[in-house]
């Protein structure tokens, strides 16, 4: 019991330190002694105002991306988990393309203060899959195939989330790391995984992190079982030709993941969406929901600022830049009739100057994007979500709050997400 104490006092104290995306609100609710511990210690010595450092992350909840599980490991420190993830996006510093600047990371004339149309967010597929590449896809597809193990009705599904030939739908994709990683790690149980994004900027980049994960394609290998549909969540269905594929009649399961159903602002696109998955998800399928807690609706007061950074480092482990994302600012509107919040959404890249050490200004520094948009998006209670599935065709069959077997939705220290699992009838 004392050894675990300890650990989690040195975690607390990282997260305190360290600059990383808001997990410490997590650790302050379950070790709350533990915490204040190592704020007392903290004040002695005269580190930092440890106490307004901890509160301006109280609204930590509004985090979209928040990967609870991830609290559990050892290995704790987003540095040191960013140095270890692959891939397109991969946090080590890398030698410049000439698609570096369609990728999110060239130069660019527009500054965070300026005003920018609807979409560049999602128009720089870099930016956006290093600000959360803190996820731990590995664990949320094993929770993802093991709930459609328990939930689904039919087509032989074992405990494991395997059985034969399992077709995947990702809508709302991005960069489809979740498909990517599934495929990846379990291509003896699933024969495709499909995903479906509006965004073609994010298709085309997706593309190319599947290139270099699974492989080439046109061999008959994994990488010939990774599409990637141009549509609209609300009616994909209309692309039904291309989703269609090879032995793929139907999906198994599909999932709308990092809180992307929040886009949907109103009842009619949200009904849309759903009954576009009723008509390609088999009988007894499954569609996970991952969103915001309900809480965080009931419990706002008002808009306050969240946000996050991530640390860059080179081959030799040294820092070289950061990326600060700012997702939700104190200026945010919120409509509670309508119950959508415009998101203040933006992201600087830094990079050190050589030699100094000291950050470029986006005025000097061809390496720096920023990049700033307003972003509605709805926030949803869990009978909303009950009805509007049951118009569509879908039950709920299972509730958690987070993508963690373990953490139950009721839960007011843990439960920081509403996950839910719908059965198609």
């Amino acid at each position: 019991v004392l050894s675990n104490q300890i650990n989690t006092t040195i975690h607390t104290v990282l997260y305190v330190v360290h600059p990383s995306p808001p997990q410490a609100t997590i650790i302050r609710r379950m070790y709350p002694t533990t915490t204040q511990l190592v704020i007392l210690i903290l004040y002695i010595v005269d580190y930092r105002d440890c106490d307004a450092f901890l509160n301006s992350r109280q609204n930590s909840n509004t985090a979209p991306f928040l990967d609870t599980t991830s609290t559990k490991r050892k290995n704790l420190v987003v540095l040191q988990q960013a140095s270890k993830r692959s891939g397109a996006i991969s946090r080590k510093k890398k030698k410049k393309s000439n698609g570096a600047a369609a990728a999110g990371f060239g130069k660019t004339t527009t500054t965070a203060q300026e005003k920018i149309p609807s979409g560049v967010i999602y128009s720089k597929p870099a930016l956006y899959d290093l600000a959360f590449g803190y996820r731990n896809y590995e664990e949320e597809v094993d929770f993802l195939l093991r709930s459609h193990a328990k939930y689904s009705v039919g087509n032989d599904v074992d405990v494991d989330g395997g059985g034969a030939g399992k077709h995947i739908l990702e809508l709302a994709a991005g960069p489809a790391r979740h498909s990517i990683t599934c495929l990846r790690n379990h291509p003896n149980s699933i024969s495709s995984c499909t995903a479906v994004d509006i965004s073609t900027d994010m298709m085309k980049y997706s593309n190319e992190i599947a290139d270099e994960e699974l492989g080439d394609g046109g061999f008959g290998g994994i990488r010939d079982r990774f599409h990637y549909v141009h549509a609209d969540m609300r009616k994909f269905d209309e692309s039904s030709s291309e989703l269609k594929h090879d032995s793929c009649s139907y999906y198994d399961s599909a999932w709308i993941l990092l809180g992307s159903m929040a886009h949907l602002t109103t009842n009619t696109d949200v009904i849309s969406c759903f009954q576009s998955a009723y008509k390609l998800i088999r009988p007894g399928g499954t569609m996970v929901l991952e969103l915001p807690h309900p809480r965080e609706t009931f419990t706002m007061v008002e808009c306050t600022r969240n946000g996050w950074e991530v640390p860059l480092e080179d081959e030799d482990g040294n820092e070289y830049g950061e990326l600060k994302i700012i997702w939700g600012d104190d200026d945010d509107k919120f409509d509670p009739i309508r119950q959508v919040r415009d998101f203040t959404v933006a992201m600087d890249l830094e990079i050190h100057d050589e030699g100094d050490g000291s950050m470029n200004s986006s005025s000097s520094s061809s390496d720096l994007q920023s990049v700033k948009e307003v972003v509605p998006m709805r926030l949803f209670t869990f009978q909303e979500i009950d009805a509007l599935s049951r118009i569509a065709g879908f039950e709920v069959a299972g509730l958690y709050g987070a993508l963690s077997d373990e953490i139950d939705v009721n839960s007011e220290d843990m439960a920081f997400r509403l996950v839910c699992v719908l059965r198609r009838n």
